[in-house]
């Protein structure tokens, strides 16, 4: 049977995963009453199901729809080789947006805005042969032209889940309250944790938000304010290396009950813009490029900023650099790396006096994590704080990336990625003058409460449920 939803939404060539569960089945509820069997159901001649009472009357059943939603509720796979049902969460429905848009009338129309993960750009860079900077600026373009009004880049947001990472830690250590602290950037491995160790393991993961998240805050929060518009007015697109960011996007926790609106309405992955591109009959590198949006006047179209560390978003380099000067007066130049089982699992410490005292480490791959969690339940985890990813090498690597060309090798392709990931400029999160400037004249006027909510999050142990059906075939 031919799928329903995009060619790139199949998930493939994956090698370290969580296989479906057998429990991997949307729970229905069947209320039994007393006395009274329950009913049967039959299959149609043209493949449609009723339900047959015990007086003989049909009823025609609809079709069981999986959501996304459903899918974290679930307590079975973390992803598959299989369609991802998703009916919200493609580059269709932001075409769909994009037609609708020249289609309506002014007052009708909702504001575009895309947000682009710094990993996408390099993928895509290096599908296209381009520099990181020079892709971003000609994706500008390419969205633009079919109708987008702003784009952004989400190393600006990350800025603000790394400070809210360093201070989180810091707290935490000072108080030795839950440690190790485990990063929160990726939606896998919080699925994962959620529904396969659920309150053991919630407790070390941190509450700060991914740079996804933390955009979109800032894009339906302090950007709607600025531009004099409701958060339903907007509608918001990350562009994402990796699938399970659709489900982030999806969970309740980031979704305005007052407004209505989700704070990202939609994820794409980068092999998703190359499909554009292709629909599009066009090649990002003969796209003119065009000056990158920001939040802020003062903000050259040419910074592109990085982040110093790995590809996954530096959180090991700069909470470690951080915690040694806060907490130990050290300042720590130059981090080194000692891999351990495999190059997917890295672990760096400080040592002062001879002993001790920071203990960091990075956990790429379930295999690695797995591993984690079973050291961390027999108490035997040495850590205070790990970066945590379910993908292997990282989100360079990740689900959604761009394929190499055929030919290519994966290993070179990949290797090309992380060399225009890290030519960016590198900038430390606390010299960010314009994160500065939001934290004074956005979040301290929404007050401790609210602020707290906007660049914080919280998480849900999932309790596993099997499969209700209890009718007769």
């Amino acid at each position: 049977m031919a799928s329903h939803f995009s060619g790139v939404l199949q998930l493939t060539d994956l090698d370290d995963f969580i296989t479906p569960s057998q429990e991997c089945v949307k729970p229905v509820k069947v209320e039994k009453k007393q006395g009274k069997s329950v009913a049967k159901i039959q299959i149609e001649d043209d493949g449609s199901y009723v339900q047959i009472n015990q007086e003989g009357q049909k009823q025609k059943l609809e079709k069981a729809k999986i959501t996304l939603n459903d899918c974290l509720a679930c307590s079975g796979c973390i992803t598959s080789a299989e369609s991802v049902l998703i009916t919200q969460q493609s580059h269709e429905e932001l075409f769909k947006v994009l037609r609708n848009n020249k289609a309506s009338e002014m007052e009708k129309k909702v504001v575009v805005v895309v947000s682009v993960s710094p990993q996408s750009r390099a993928s895509l860079a290096a599908f296209y042969g381009l520099s990181s900077s020079d892709a971003g600026r000609r994706l500008t373009s390419f969205f633009k032209g079919l109708g987008v009004h702003y784009v952004f880049d989400t190393s600006f947001s990350r800025t603000f889940s790394l400070l809210e990472s360093q201070r989180e830690f810091v707290e935490r250590f000072q108080k030795n309250k839950a440690l190790p602290m485990m990063t929160s950037a990726c939606p896998g491995w919080i699925c994962y944790a959620e529904k396969t160790h659920g309150d053991f393991v919630l407790p070390y993961i941190s509450t700060t938000r991914s740079p996804q998240q933390m955009m979109g805050s800032l894009v339906k929060g302090y950007f709607a304010e600025q531009q004099g518009l409701s958060p339903q007015q907007i509608y918001h697109v990350a562009v994402m290396p990796c699938f399970d960011k659709k489900l982030e996007a999806s969970r309740s926790d980031f979704y305005l009950s007052d407004a209505e609106s989700r704070e990202v309405d939609c994820v794409i992955t980068s092999g998703e813009v190359q499909r554009m591109l292709e629909e599009e009959n066009v090649s990002l590198g003969d796209i003119q490029a065009a000056p990158l949006d920001t939040l802020f006047s003062s903000v050259r179209d040419d910074e592109f900023l990085s982040h110093a560390g790995s590809g996954s978003g530096g959180y090991l380099h700069h909470v470690f650099t951080y915690a040694a000067k806060q907490i130990f007066g050290e300042e720590v130049k130059e981090l080194t790396y000692k891999t351990l089982r495999n190059k997917d699992f890295q672990e760096v410490t400080l040592e002062k006096d001879g002993a001790v005292v920071l203990s960091f480490a990075s956990t790429y791959g379930f295999r690695n994590i797995q591993n984690l969690v079973q050291k961390l339940k027999k108490g035997k985890s040495p850590y205070h704080f790990v970066e945590v990813m379910a993908c292997p090498s990282g989100c360079l690597n990740g689900g959604g990336q761009v394929k190499p060309s055929p030919g290519q090798n994966p290993k070179e392709f990949l290797q090309k990625v992380e060399r225009l990931y890290m030519a960016e400029q590198p900038q430390a999160p606390e010299n960010d003058s314009h994160v500065s400037e939001l934290y004074q004249s956005w979040l301290l006027s929404v007050g401790e409460e609210r602020a707290k909510e906007l660049l914080h999050t919280r998480y849900h142990a999932v309790e596993k449920m099997t499969n209700g059906l209890t009718m007769k075939w």
